[in-house]
């Protein structure tokens, strides 16, 4: 729940930027959609530190710390009174959003058995990006039939239940923590001082853990060519999610001519995208994996992950070109929400298929490699809305999305076809990579 209100707060004020852009005067379209897109900053920023924090003071009361941060910056926003204060607090919102999505894949990994985490993950992967679909939709009414303001109030008393739930009924899951905590209790009743658990006499400061969660997946980033060209397509491909998502209602109001609350609805369409997504994954990325393991003999690779990549690869692009020139020449309202389905099933497949390789392909750091390509995503999250306007301003939502289709085409076809033929050679040339 942490990690579908976080995401779905963050994008909650999709239907109302205009509305907002009219009550706090903001005349720039990149301002306009930097109320959205800031939020994915904070969530770049966030992520290279709340995975450190919680291996030092634990999962449970950096959850619980960050949850009562997203309540209170999402009140200030709800309380702005130009658009520098809100962008600021948005901002912040993010970073502290961003603890749910850094910390949920430890606590997984924490309770479920290596063999069982595959469906684990596989829900979960679909959990963020949902919410991020289905916060436009309530955010569409409240701005409707009230102000965009209680879009940020509704955001808080979300934010409010998850944290007394969180407190009922979230308990500890970290490992080392676990262990210093039991001895903490043995020394309180044994009175004898030399009971420590591994590493509880260590003392790591906020330098040190923003060093360690900086340097590492930045070193992958730079010399690892397999994180280096999954990071570039799954963020190029993200942004165009974000891109969507911070456009979409203008389609619908300004196109289609639907009030705020109506415009909101169609991104149902998107949430039903990303659930067929996991269904696909669920269905055929492990029988595909074991089909190819068994044909080689037992012997898994991480390339046994790219086939399915092939078809996200084609939804796309072929997604987007439907729902841009549907929308454009307004054919019925169900084409272009059918467009804007297909592409987000192809997101949500490339997604998993992207993270699972990296999990493959790094295990030993694989919070690192996931760390590295989620941070880039993030950043193009931030960055792309903001020349949405201007791309379908010049080439209209037709040759717009054709134009983004083109380069998303001309990404997402070589990248898993380099990685199937050369992918074992690049793991073989690195000193940190996992070998059969």
């Amino acid at each position: 729940m942490c990690s579908f209100i976080s995401p779905a707060t963050s994008s909650i004020v999709a239907p109302s930027l205009s509305i907002i852009a009219r009550d706090l005067h903001i005349a720039n379209a990149v301002e306009q959609q930097m109320v959205l897109s800031i939020a994915y900053l904070g969530y770049a920023v966030g992520l290279l530190l709340f995975g450190q924090l919680s291996e030092v003071f634990g999962r449970l009361y950096v959850m619980h710390a960050a949850n009562l941060l997203r309540l209170l910056f999402n009140v200030a926003c709800a309380v702005s009174a130009n658009a520098a204060s809100l962008i600021a607090c948005r901002f912040c919102a993010g970073v502290v959003g961003s603890a749910p999505l850094a910390i949920s894949g430890g606590v997984l990994s924490d309770i479920w058995r290596a063999e069982e985490r595959g469906a684990a993950f596989s829900m979960y992967a679909l959990v963020p990006l949902l919410g991020s679909a289905l916060g436009p939709v309530a955010g569409g009414y409240i701005t409707e039939r009230t102000s965009w303001r209680w879009c940020f109030y509704a955001a808080a008393m979300m934010d409010g239940a998850i944290q007394l739930l969180s407190i009922a009924c979230l308990r500890e899951t970290y490992a080392p923590t676990l262990l210093q905590k039991q001895a903490r209790q043995a020394r309180k009743a044994t009175g004898n001082e030399n009971l420590r658990a591994e590493g509880e006499d260590l003392t790591t400061s906020l330098a040190e853990i923003a060093r360690k969660g900086f340097v590492r997946p930045c070193i992958l980033l730079a010399t690892q060519p397999i994180v280096q060209v999954l990071a570039i397509y799954m963020a190029y491909v993200y942004g165009l999610a974000i891109l969507v998502l911070s456009s979409f209602t203008e389609l619908w109001t300004a196109t289609y001519h639907e009030s705020i609350g109506t415009a909101g609805l169609n991104y149902i369409a998107l949430g039903i995208g990303y659930i067929s997504g996991t269904q696909i994954c669920a269905l055929f990325n492990d029988r595909a994996y074991s089909a190819l393991k068994a044909r080689a003999g037992g012997i898994g690779r991480p390339e046994f992950r790219i086939p399915l990549m092939l078809p996200s690869s084609i939804m796309v692009p072929a997604g987007l070109v439907l729902y841009g020139w549907a929308g454009q020449y307004h054919v019925h309202w169900a084409v272009p929400n059918l467009g804007a389905a297909i592409f987000a099933a192809g997101v949500e497949v490339l997604t998993q298929c992207v993270q699972t390789y990296l999990v493959d392909a790094y295990s030993q750091y694989a919070a690192s490699a996931l760390s590295a390509a989620s941070t880039l995503r993030y950043l193009a999250g931030f960055t792309f809305p903001m020349f949405a306007p201007e791309v379908y301003r010049t080439l209209d939502y037709g040759w717009g999305n054709s134009l983004l289709a083109l380069l998303a085409l001309g990404l997402g076809l070589p990248a898993p076809l380099l990685l199937w033929f050369k992918g074992q050679a690049l793991r073989e040339r690195s000193s940190i990579a996992a070998n059969e």
